[in-house]
């Protein structure tokens, strides 16, 4: 095999190296992992048979044959994808469990690459890659260096960049003009940063480092006594440049030009429900706290937001939920205040949790009774088509995104404790009535 010039192709045949790297991730029996670029298989050969399942992506074809050919003939679980790993659908992974990621990364394609794995919602839990030295130094760059700039800002929000070692070229062929560095990701904490809008986040990134050189009030518009009260309640000098600021900072930072409705939401403890008889009545007005703690029959509304192309949008519910913390949930959803119409808490839930205005009449589905498998809540749900932009916050939503109904299916049929209970049940039920209705 000629390496491929336009691919940039640079094949590693250090086995002891290739063999650490992959020592690196920690592979298990359990793991599902996702090699990109395996080229002639010199990490490939360490990883097959020590993992449930291997998902190859290659973009030369015929080095995509080669490896196919090469170990179905071992009867190993893997599956060999031809084409590009920056426009590669990572949502049917979601249905695998947590994936891990690893790669010998092409230098011209490695930050569309992790772009498409690593941004939210991702579902990979660990990454090993080899890249560029530069590219490798900017992912962990820290403050108050040139390095630091947008990639660095943009992933350490969500991720842990570890240096583990950098390679020089005669461990390629052919040989590269550049160093090579491996490093290792992790997520953070979702508990790591003040509470924020995500999206709000990566504008203020973006627009503070749109010109380095200048002070960043500067490219932020910003100045006078406004700019002088924002430095001073990030800690951070008011000449600053963008490449001081710290994650904490630049969290803080984009909290000054939020206007998300979440910011404003009640606390729990202030929260009252109208607690319902059998058939939805009204009997007592009770805290959310004891509702909960007595399991009380309440009332409750979920949205299927849907976009132009028919995909739902499904959120992951922020760790700070005292209900089904961390669980994949439908678009939106919430109790219906005391004393509120459920068709009123839809659109305040549309607006609290993703910020969206519905341009529509929303369409009622379906009428839930209370029981187990809603939490003891009556739920109507209702279906929004919504082809705007959306805006999370932390506060609510860890992230979120659309997906094809068929893998959605698949994904609960595979893993229905990945989800909240209520929505499971609204979703077969939305499921049943989509097929009765054909």
């Amino acid at each position: 095999m000629r390496p491929n010039k336009k691919l940039g192709q640079n094949f590693l045949v250090d086995d002891n190296v290739a063999q650490w790297i992959v020592n690196q991730l920690d592979v298990r029996p359990s793991d599902t992992i996702v090699e990109v670029g395996p080229g002639t298989g010199a990490l490939t050969k360490h990883l097959v048979g020590r993992c449930r399942k291997l998902i190859l992506i290659e973009k030369d074809r015929k080095l995509a044959d080669e490896l196919e050919n090469h170990y179905s003939q071992h009867g190993w679980h893997f599956e060999v994808i031809r084409g590009d790993a920056a426009k590669y659908d990572i949502r049917p992974l979601f249905k695998e469990g947590k994936v891990k990621l690893l790669g010998n990364l092409p230098y011209s394609a490695a930050t569309g690459i992790l772009e498409n794995f690593l941004d939210p919602p991702s579902p990979v839990e660990a990454a090993v890659i080899m890249i560029q030295k530069e590219v490798a130094n900017r992912i962990c760059a820290e403050p108050n260096t040139k390095a630091m700039g947008v990639l660095s800002a943009i992933l350490q929000r969500r991720w842990t960049p570890t240096h583990l070692k950098t390679v020089g070229p005669a461990l390629f062929y052919p040989r590269p003009e550049v160093d090579s560095t491996i490093i290792r990701l992790d997520p953070r904490d979702p508990g790591a940063w003040p509470l924020h809008c995500p999206e709000t986040y990566a504008e203020t990134v973006k627009k503070g480092f749109s010109q380095r050189r200048k002070q960043l009030h500067n490219n932020l518009g910003v100045d006078g006594a406004k700019w002088q009260a924002i430095a001073k309640s990030i800690h951070c000098n008011p000449q600053t440049r963008a490449e001081n600021l710290t994650i904490r900072q630049w969290v803080s930072l984009s909290n000054h030009f939020d206007k998300h409705p979440a910011q404003n939401v009640p606390a729990i403890e202030e929260e009252l429900f109208d607690v319902v008889d059998e058939n939805d009545l009204f009997v007592e007005r009770v805290s959310r706290i004891d509702v909960h703690k007595r399991n009380l029959r309440h009332r409750a509304v979920h949205v299927f937001l849907f976009n132009n192309e028919g995909e739902l949008y499904l959120q992951k519910r922020s760790h700070l939920k005292d209900s089904h913390p961390g669980k994949w949930d439908s678009s939106a959803s919430g109790h219906v205040d005391a004393g509120e119409r459920y068709a009123d808490a839809v659109i305040r839930e549309l607006k609290e949790e993703l910020f969206v205005r519905p341009r529509k009449e929303l369409k009622l589905l379906a009428k839930l009774k209370a029981g187990p498998e809603t939490d003891m809540e009556f739920i109507e749900l209702y279906r929004c088509d919504y082809g705007g932009k959306i805006k999370t916050h932390t506060s609510e939503i860890d992230c979120g995104g659309f997906f094809p109904l068929e893998e959605v299916a698949d994904w609960v049929d595979d893993r229905p404790h990945d989800f909240a209970t209520g929505f499971v049940t609204c979703f077969r039920h939305f499921v049943i009535k989509c097929l009765s209705d054909q």
